[in-house]
């Protein structure tokens, strides 16, 4: 059955300066900075956060329904879908806005200077997750800020078990407003910044917010992730990498992961660690899409990392 993945749909613009741009800039003159950089290799990723689950989901052999706005320069990003047979029912293009792009300059010495445009992410509450149809589970990730939380409630109005993955979202709501989201949702799904922010803005503990949901999950990179369920903590192990090239979307395919457990009823242990291979996955390839193991050759790499198959 049908995952429905709200969030956004946007493209990375990257790009390489071969200098510093602390060489470039004068700490008396940082009141009227006027600064060009050259950048000689550049790249456009497909990316945003639902893009990144779904794809990652499609992977696995699940079946996304992404939820999403995009603009008129979408027509790429929307012939892709089609190639990967990913559903784009609920993708509306919104003819006076771009897509959500990101623009990141990185330099010599690793610092980044990036700018991120909105576009047709703002317009994200246009959507209506009753017109997705009928679908197992959905999840909100960072969109616009109105979608995310009518998304929420429109999931459990119509008793869709919810994922709230507040993500870089997090910080446009207040304390009540995550407090609101965490009643809506069966699951909550943070990295372990996130978790700290969370709680910080709602006064509530981890223990706390577990106690509100069906599962709390919570990712700590290297250290892999924790996953309260039940009354009890489950650590989940993090899946060496084959190379470390770029973490952008190790997140969003931990998410994917998470999602084909859910759908496909395996126990907490065995979606975390499905969930913590699909991080492990990307992080291996540069870009969130780039990445193209087979369902096959997922199945295996797990079996060769915890011994048993989750197919």
């Amino acid at each position: 059955m049908s995952s429905l993945i709200c969030g956004s749909l946007a493209y990375d613009n990257i790009m390489q300066y071969d200098g510093r741009f602390a060489d470039a800039l004068l700490a008396d003159q940082l009141h009227k900075i006027n600064v060009s950089f050259l950048v000689p290799s550049m790249r456009r990723e497909f990316g945003g956060c639902a893009g990144n689950i779904a794809y990652n989901l499609k992977l696995l052999g699940g079946e996304p329904v992404i939820m999403a706005t995009v603009g008129l320069d979408s027509a790429p990003y929307l012939e892709r879908f089609a190639e990967l047979g990913i559903s784009a029912k609920c993708i509306r293009v919104i003819d006076a806005s771009f897509t959500a792009q990101c623009f990141i300059t990185t330099d010599a010495g690793g610092n980044q200077i990036t700018a991120f445009h909105p576009g047709a992410m703002t317009y994200s509450h246009e959507n209506k997750v009753a017109d997705a149809g009928a679908v197992k589970f959905s999840i909100v990730a960072p969109d616009g800020r109105d979608g995310m939380l009518q998304h929420a409630e429109q999931s459990a109005s119509l008793n869709i078990p919810l994922i709230f993955d507040p993500g870089q979202g997090m910080p446009m709501f207040n304390g009540d407003e995550l407090k609101h989201f965490i009643d809506l949702a069966t699951y909550v799904a943070v990295n372990d910044y996130e978790a700290e922010l969370l709680t910080a803005r709602t006064g509530l503990s981890l223990d706390q917010i577990a106690q509100r949901v069906s599962a709390l999950i919570v990712t700590r990179g290297e250290l892999g992730a924790e996953i309260y369920a039940d009354g009890k903590k489950i650590d989940i192990p993090c899946v060496p990498a084959a190379q470390i090239a770029d973490p952008t979307g190790c997140g969003d395919a931990f998410r994917a992961g998470m999602l084909h457990g859910l759908t496909n009823d395996f126990d907490w242990a065995t979606t975390g660690r499905l969930a913590s291979l699909m991080g492990s996955i990307k992080i291996a390839s540069q870009g969130p899409q780039n990445h193209a193991p087979s369902k096959a050759e997922i199945e295996e790499q797990f079996h060769q990392a915890f011994g048993y198959r989750f197919g």
